[in-house]
């Protein structure tokens, strides 16, 4: 190949991708709030499955100061089903320093931006290049996979050196004049047409330089260790009534998993416990009270990213005592119907459908 390498990289994919890019709203502006958010939905999430959210956030939150000003509970509550919920906490708190530190003004400056709550070397690099035009290179799951199939780098990528060798890597084939651009590029050819499998290498810029492709080996690339089994639980919950016919509801701390969503309170069984004494053990040592449990209300199974659930959920009147969680977290007493007001996880919330469907089923 006479073209030096780099240059055959960047101008190839900087040519390819106007006419092969996505129509995506968040392509057709250069509002930092806005590319920021997509670079913060789009964060373990896939475009199709972002993108209802997309439009909806912006919709209840149409500036950064709107965002800043917001109740964290109406931003969990608009983010409720995307999961991964630190992006929308720590997007919120971030808006709010933006604000109070910046005069409003997204900072185009890597160390101030960096600085910033949630933000990573990533969505530094992909919102100051695609936002500001800075020469920062990307370095997600899509870049990682067609950097190593075009070079067969055959290291395992989960190591904290291959991920710097990769990073030199799109250091190195960034096109400065157009970082941005370029940025798009390679994630967009990661993203639909360098895919993790049967990638469509005939119809790719960058095919006729790719050492996988002339090996023939595509799908070996990432190398990656093999995960460890999804481990699974079982986790008991209860639906706690009062004389009015409220339930009890409990907030979640906003600095571990799910951190700021409402709750039903509950735990995991422990050996040799059935689901009901779990019930029963978890709300006296979560809250203090005993509780009569009348029978398992439903049951589901629900997957996390790294581990499964089969949720128990239980009717259940106090006995003895007054709710009081250990950790001092908020509670409400919330009628069915008010239960739509509150972010939820999503188990959760199909407990809540479950509950509003059987309240207006004809008896």
């Amino acid at each position: 190949m006479s073209t030096p390498l780099p240059a055959f990289f960047s101008s190839s994919l900087t040519t390819w991708f106007p006419s092969a890019a996505r129509d995506l709203p968040w392509r057709r502006t250069r509002d930092p709030y806005h590319i920021w958010l997509s670079e913060v939905m789009l964060q373990q999430t896939r475009v199709d499955q972002a993108l209802p959210y997309y439009e909806r956030f912006l919709a209840a939150f149409p500036t950064l100061k709107d965002l800043a000003s917001a109740n964290l509970d109406a931003v969990l509550r608009c983010w409720e089903g995307l999961g991964y919920y630190s992006r929308a906490r720590h997007f919120h708190r971030a808006a709010a320093l933006v604000m109070a530190r910046h005069q409003g003004q997204i900072p185009a400056d890597y160390p101030a931006f960096r600085a910033l709550p949630g933000v990573g070397p990533y969505t530094a690099a992909a919102v100051l290049s695609i936002a500001f035009g800075l020469p920062y290179a990307v370095l997600d799951g899509n870049v990682i996979r067609v950097l190593t199939r075009f070079f067969a780098v055959r290291d395992d990528v989960k190591a904290t050196a291959t991920r710097k060798r990769l990073q030199a890597l799109a250091d190195a084939l960034l096109d400065p004049a157009a970082p941005g651009l370029f940025n798009e590029a390679v994630m967009e050819l990661g993203a639909t047409v360098c895919t993790p499998s049967a990638p469509s290498c005939g119809v790719c810029p960058l095919q006729p330089a790719c050492r996988a492709a002339a090996l023939g080996t595509q799908e070996a690339f990432p190398v990656s260790r093999k995960k460890a089994p999804i481990p699974h639980y079982d986790v008991a919950v209860g639906l706690i009534f009062d004389a009015e016919g409220k339930v009890f509801i409990q907030r979640r701390p906003e600095d571990g998993l799910l951190g700021g969503l409402w709750e039903f309170p509950g735990g995991k069984r422990e050996p040799g416990e059935t689901p009901e004494d779990t019930c029963r053990r978890e709300l006296r040592e979560e809250l203090g009270v005993e509780v009569a449990v009348s029978g398992c209300f439903h049951r589901l199974n629900h997957a996390y990213t790294h581990f499964k659930i089969t949720l128990h959920a239980f009717l259940c009147r106090i006995r003895q005592g007054t709710p009081s969680p250990r950790h001092g977290a908020p509670t409400a007493w919330v009628l069915p119907a008010d239960l739509q007001d509150y972010a939820f996880p999503r188990a959760n919330r199909r407990l809540i459908e479950r509950l509003l469907h059987d309240l207006t089923r004809p008896s």
